[in-house]
């Protein structure tokens, strides 16, 4: 699902990290106490304590060590997604490449978890922080309902479907609002081939984007300027239908009543002898 300049970077951060090159990654001596008996239970809990207080770094510590130094561990898949979960808490570029990293391992070692949906959820998400403004690159957005679409197919029944699916609406929406900026400057821009293609691709792709009743208008506005009213009546109908709240809904009910009219013939008129 990633592109290969994230898979590339992905490769040169984790490989900094591995060798203490990323700040928080650094390898430190170990953080058990001297008379611990049960050194991974500490790490983990100490960890979990350190993450709720939202110190990254510090958690990130004691959650290494588990992960390196026990491997047998009962504690070690759940200290897997802690280090995914304090890189994503962070939210740079950097520490959400090594959150992915992190998630992807976790899905690849533990595919059968009671936690994989949330190691697919948190994968989504690293993708979901990093999306761009509409009018910018969309590559993140992509990935982020790639994942998200992932999570949403493969858990059905998990408990963090609704948040799932919030998230991939949110990502759906960006996407789906790019393509309809680019579909509306080729209306204004006159050029209505594009703006009908490109308005028409959005309700394709994303039936249920919520702002969909731009799009209706401005495909319908497009054919009426193509001479294409039968085509353009059911835009301007299903507008009228779906929605009771829209800027667009006086013009739309005017550009119906127009699009039921015959067009004007274009044939020159024959002259009278």
């Amino acid at each position: 699902m990633m592109c290969g300049r994230v898979q590339r970077l992905i490769g040169v951060v984790v490989a900094l990290a591995a060798l203490g090159l990323v700040p928080g990654c650094a390898k430190n001596k170990s953080a058990v106490p001297t008379g611990i008996l049960e050194a991974d239970k500490f790490l983990y809990e100490r960890a979990t304590e350190l993450i709720g207080k939202r110190k990254w770094v510090q958690s990130r510590e004691y959650f290494r060590q588990l992960v390196d130094n026990y491997p047998q561990s009962a504690y070690r898949p759940d200290a897997k997604l802690g280090l995914g979960d304090t890189y994503l808490g962070e939210k740079s570029a950097e520490s959400l490449v090594l959150a992915q990293n992190e998630y992807r391992e976790f899905l690849t070692f533990y595919p059968t978890s009671p936690r994989a949906d949330y190691a697919q959820l948190r994968l989504g998400m690293c993708h979901y922080e990093q999306m761009q403004a509409a009018d910018r690159d969309q590559t993140e957005t992509r990935e982020a309902v790639a994942e998200l679409t992932a999570f949403v197919t493969r858990y059905p029944n998990s408990s963090l479907l609704t948040e799932g699916k919030e998230k991939l609406r949110e990502a759906q929406s960006r996407l789906s609002q790019s393509d309809y900026r680019v579909g509306y400057f080729y209306f204004r821009s006159r050029w209505y081939p594009g703006a009908i293609d490109r308005l028409k691709a959005v309700l394709k792709n994303d039936p249920e984007y919520p702002g969909r009743d731009a799009v209706y208008f401005y495909l319908a506005e497009s054919l009426m300027k193509m001479n294409m009213r039968a085509e353009a009546a059911p835009y301007y109908d299903r507008l009228l239908k779906e929605f009771e709240k829209s800027e667009y809904l006086a013009r739309a009910q005017q550009g119906l009543e127009l699009a039921k009219t015959p067009a004007p013939s274009l044939a020159a008129p024959v002259k009278k002898q």
